[in-house]
């Protein structure tokens, strides 16, 4: 969570690192229960980085792309997507068929998204944005991602200014939740 360099430098690397999650995940035999641990720390990961893109990606992209508007409205449809995916699985044990099925279309859902943003979003944003600001953008992310929440909210707002106001509130309860519940420290 903050890797350095700018914004696209920062997501990539969140990328990667889910990824490794998910790989970590489908080598686990159905049932085990370290597939558990291993999908919360992906949801960790994915809602800090869900809730950075919204708040500092997306706005930028609507900013200075010709067919920003579409691209990002998109992208938080995709995010919405695998945001009640993580919520349905939050309940769930391993072993149980929903909890097969849900990471399963999680996993899917999500290296689909990445594969949108990284071939299509990210290059026409390095193009059209300047460095200085895609190194702003980076710093706005990275800070963005220490506060925010760690859980699913599907019914909180995704887009300026609610996200923005709402989001360190449910970061901070969701990190005493996970203090106190042991969530996201194995893995």
């Amino acid at each position: 969570m903050g890797h350095g360099g700018d914004v696209i430098q920062e997501l990539t690397t969140d990328h990667r690192e889910v990824e490794e999650i998910f790989s970590r995940i489908e080598t686990l035999p159905s049932g085990a229960e370290q597939r558990k641990d291993l999908a919360d720390q992906a949801t960790i990961e994915l809602v800090r980085h869900s809730v950075a893109e919204e708040m500092h990606l997306y706005p930028a992209v609507r900013q200075y792309l010709a067919n920003g508007d579409a691209l990002a409205d998109k992208e938080i449809e995709d995010h919405a997507k695998a945001e009640q995916i993580m919520k349905d699985l939050e309940g769930c044990k391993p072993g149980e068929p929903d909890f097969e099925r849900l990471v399963t279309a999680l996993i899917s859902e999500v290296r689909d998204h990445i594969e949108d943003e990284e071939l299509i979003l990210f290059t026409q944003l390095r193009q059209a944005a300047g460095a200085e600001e895609l190194q702003k953008l980076g710093d706005k992310v990275r800070t963005a991602k220490k506060t925010a929440p760690t859980r699913p909210h599907p019914s909180a707002p995704d887009t300026p200014p609610g996200n923005k106001l709402l989001a360190p509130g449910a970061g901070l309860v969701d990190r005493v939740r996970d203090l106190f519940s042991g969530r996201g420290t194995d893995g």
